[in-house]
């Protein structure tokens, strides 16, 4: 069973771009995605709060799991040391793609720790930054919750005046959605960042230690 899961972030990626990321990958690793679950529970929430993905990933156990980056699980550093053990000790197989790195049961303790430490730095490098949306980032859509929709009926090549009747939304509206996130780009094209020979030294390497 592959899963494709997704949660949008204002400081991080866009659902649309996180689609596009994993629907490349999977279409470069000859994967075939069997259940993809979009997460809008905003990301203040913690775990114990988040009942509904701790069941998901309960009655996928042994299952494949494609995420675009470690931060989709969490921004909560607890929470992602959590789930990820628990997707450990559930057999999953868990593809981080900007990393370019799987891990699963078998997999090396530092890398696994590296991936974690990764996580670390860069959240601590964003709780840095001026708070406010980052340049060139998009506000939610109304349009989000049909996503999935929408990019099946560009599949399907229907005209953008078909998909306004099938979601009885206006079609300009529609069609400017379609533009600014690029859903054609996301439906057919493969835009994958350069995979690295020596990822986990890579990985393992940018580990930082106290001084």
């Amino acid at each position: 069973m592959v899963l494709a899961y997704i949660r949008p972030d204002k400081n991080f990626d866009a659902i649309h771009e996180q689609i596009q990321l994993i629907n490349s990958y999977a279409l470069q690793n000859n994967l075939l995605i069997n259940d993809e679950f979009i997460d809008q529970t905003s990301q203040n929430k913690r775990l114990t709060q988040r009942t509904h993905i701790a069941q998901y990933f309960r009655d996928n156990i042994g299952g494949t799991l494609l995420l675009s980056d470690v931060w989709v699980l969490s921004t909560n550093m607890e929470d992602v040391v959590q789930l990820v053990s628990c997707l450990l000790k559930n057999e999953f197989n868990v593809h981080f793609i900007k990393q370019s790195v799987v891990i699963n049961p078998q997999s090396k303790a530092m890398l696994v720790l590296g991936l974690i430490d990764q996580f670390r730095q860069v959240i601590q490098d964003e709780s840095k930054k001026v708070i406010g949306r980052p340049k060139g980032s998009r506000s939610s859509s109304k349009f989000d919750k049909h996503i999935n929709e929408i990019i099946t009926y560009i599949k399907e090549k229907k005209s953008v005046s078909e998909m306004a009747r099938l979601l009885e939304v206006s079609r300009s509206s529609l069609k400017d959605y379609i533009e600014s996130r690029e859903l054609k780009e996301v439906a057919f094209s493969s835009l994958l960042p350069e995979v690295s020979q020596k990822t986990e030294e890579q990985v393992i390497g940018k580990i930082v230690c106290p001084k």
